[in-house]
């Protein structure tokens, strides 16, 4: 890739740029998410002999991947209501500020109702976009999702979803 440049110069450049940008990289937050990525079978570890780990991407990873635009993803539409509904909840540091009000849009923006602040409900599958969202954001930590099988204000719900 670096030989596409003009110049041994440019090469140079990229390669002290990328130094610096994987100082600012939060090693814990990678090291979380390489460890995810292995455990759900997503991603092989290669050693090599010269004593480097290189992550390979597995079959069934590749099944998975999963290519979304967080400013335009949506839901699939469902045919029929397995009659459960999916509940993402938070509590965000205030420190998390900006990110938190950016899930929440975009919650809002897939097609999530507003139970109240921090916690949003949906009636079809939306696991994988939910993990991706919230991988996006970096909020592992603070984020859970329930699923279940009955809420006290179904009928109002449901007229808001015509189920």
């Amino acid at each position: 890739m670096l030989s596409l440049n003009r110049s041994p110069r440019q090469q140079i450049y990229i390669v002290k740029s990328v130094q610096k940008e994987w100082r600012n990289i939060n090693r814990r937050a990678l090291n979380r998410v390489i460890h995810n990525l292995y455990k759900s079978r997503l991603v092989d570890a290669v050693d090599h002999k010269d004593g480097t780990t290189t992550l390979v991407i597995t079959e069934r990873g590749k099944k998975k991947a999963l290519s979304y635009q967080i400013d335009g993803m949506t839901i699939p539409a469902m045919g029929k209501w397995d009659k459960k509904w999916r509940l993402v909840i938070f509590d965000i540091p205030e420190r998390h500020k900006k990110a938190r009000d950016a899930l929440a849009q975009t919650l809002k923006r897939m097609g999530f109702y507003q139970l109240q602040k921090s916690v949003f409900i949906y009636p079809f599958e939306c696991s994988n976009e939910i993990n991706f969202v919230i991988e996006f954001f970096n909020l592992r930590p603070f984020v859970r999702q329930i699923l279940a099988e009955r809420i006290d204000n179904e009928l109002h719900l449901k007229k808001i979803y015509t189920l």
